[in-house]
């Protein structure tokens, strides 16, 4: 599995296509974070930024492959352990991604509660933005992992869907990266920093279940 992670990070990095995922992050950040902002407002917005921003790079890594080069791959290793090295790539450039716009947003924020009145310790804030990050995240690897090859190959179908579904999972109530999020905004109306443990953990099986799936339908199509 090593040799596969390294050999699809190999092919994001060289194929470029990870650009306009970053620069959607960066604007994201840019738009709906300045200095001087309350810390727990501020970490909520970059990591929903973080959601369609994983499910993109999810479909960047399932489809970069030429088809011979999926075919080769596919028969050395297996068409399911190939499709989940393509989707941890994904994974782990959104969370270093994540991790890196989360430090940024708790370094220039105001680490005070969302009226100012109330002071918000930032290591604490931190933690709990890094963990939300980690969340949307997970949300949005499932997201791509469900929306694109192998259970949908078309793009006129992938493209619209995945769009689609992560701006539900965004917004539904019943999200976990909705509540992880939410947490982070009712807390800074109180001056609070409440840890997204519980949505954190849905997150992850939900990512888990996605992940599986796709690779069994990558197994039985192959």
């Amino acid at each position: 599995m090593t040799a596969l992670l390294r050999y699809q990070t190999s092919l994001l990095l060289r194929s470029h296509r990870w650009l306009p995922p970053l620069i959607l992050y960066g604007a994201f950040l840019a738009i709906g974070v300045q200095t001087g902002q309350p810390i727990l407002d501020s970490l909520g917005w970059g990591s929903a930024a973080l959601l369609p921003v994983a499910a993109w790079l999810v479909r960047v890594c399932t489809t970069n492959e030429p088809p011979a080069a999926r075919d080769c791959a596919a028969a050395a290793a297996g068409p399911a352990r190939v499709h989940l090295a393509a989707v941890l790539t994904a994974l782990g450039c959104s969370v270093v991604l994540g991790t890196i716009g989360t430090l940024l947003v708790a370094v220039v924020s105001d680490p005070s509660s969302a009226d100012h009145r109330v002071a918000v310790p930032r290591p604490d804030a931190t933690a709990a933005g890094l963990l939300t990050a980690l969340a949307c995240a997970l949300l949005g690897t499932a997201v791509g992992a469900l929306c694109n090859r192998p259970l949908l190959r078309s793009p006129g179908w992938a493209v619209p869907s995945t769009l689609l579904a992560a701006l539900l999972v965004s917004v539904a109530g019943g999200s976990p990266a909705h509540a992880a999020v939410s947490g982070l905004v009712t807390g800074s109306r109180r001056g609070t920093v409440t840890m997204p443990l519980l949505p954190l953990a849905a997150a992850a099986l939900i990512a888990a279940a996605a992940t599986a799936l796709s690779c069994a339908v990558a197994a039985r199509r192959s």
